[in-house]
């Protein structure tokens, strides 16, 4: 049994591999509020032989590794994949990005760009030949939202979602419009520009807390995938226990 740990700013996702597949079990705990109790809470009556954790909070991962006693794997780019690096500082890619990256080369083989919308949007851009050229980083959606209602006096704070009209007739609707519909400018300009100097034709994977709301409305996407990270973690955790 294989415990895999995908660790953002945001959120400490939990998920066991099941001999390949992933398990309908999950568990999962804000960031800011991990401990070794809440992990332990979390786990408890799970059994696991090994685990892979995927972090880019350092101080995360350190209260991750010494709270559970099983042998652990770090992602980073030191560790076995499926894909090369040609990229110019191997230790500056989060393992998220490569966990990603080597989900999707494992649908397509390349070309391929993953869009993971968390804290920050990332893009990861894979070559045809299975190779990790680089990205884009861009505010995540939630920095739109809040950063308006925090900077403002009278602008109120928003839960983001569908639009109804492309004009606001409230505030709130207005800023709507601009959270979701104009996010959704960003990121198709974004693609644009990374398929015109990447060439061929890259499949487009999106995953992250966002990527159902704002991905339904951008045609180019091909994949929504929820666990396209989680995917990744499991076949790199693999390669390297």
């Amino acid at each position: 049994m294989h415990l895999l740990i995908d660790n953002s700013n945001t959120l400490t996702k939990f998920a066991l591999d099941l001999g390949g597949e992933l398990s309908e079990w999950r568990g999962v705990i804000p960031t800011l509020d991990l401990s070794r109790t809440s992990v332990q809470n979390t786990l408890h009556g799970r059994t696991f032989e090994k685990v892979t954790l995927c972090s880019v909070v350092p101080d995360a991962s350190n209260l991750i590794r010494s709270t559970l006693d099983q042998p652990i794997h770090h992602i980073s780019h030191h560790s076995k994949m499926p894909i090369t690096i040609d990229y110019p500082n191997p230790s500056k890619i989060g393992a998220d990005r490569l966990a990603n990256a080597t989900a999707a080369i494992l649908d397509c083989q390349g070309p391929a760009i993953v869009i993971d919308f968390g804290t920050a949007v990332t893009f990861d851009v894979l070559s045809k030949a299975g190779s990790y050229l680089g990205g884009v980083i861009a505010p995540g959606t939630a920095s739109l939202r809040d950063y308006l209602h925090q900077k403002t006096a009278l602008l109120p704070a928003i839960q983001l979602e569908e639009p109804n009209s492309a004009i606001g007739r409230s505030t709130e609707e207005a800023m709507q419009v601009g959270a979701v519909i104009g996010y959704r400018g960003l990121i198709r300009e974004i693609l644009n520009e990374v398929r015109l100097e990447l060439g061929g034709e890259p499949k487009i994977f999106a995953t992250g807390g966002d990527a159902e709301l704002i991905g339904k409305g951008i045609n180019d996407i091909d994949i929504i995938d929820q666990d396209l990270t989680m995917k990744g973690i499991q076949v790199i955790g693999t390669l390297n226990h």
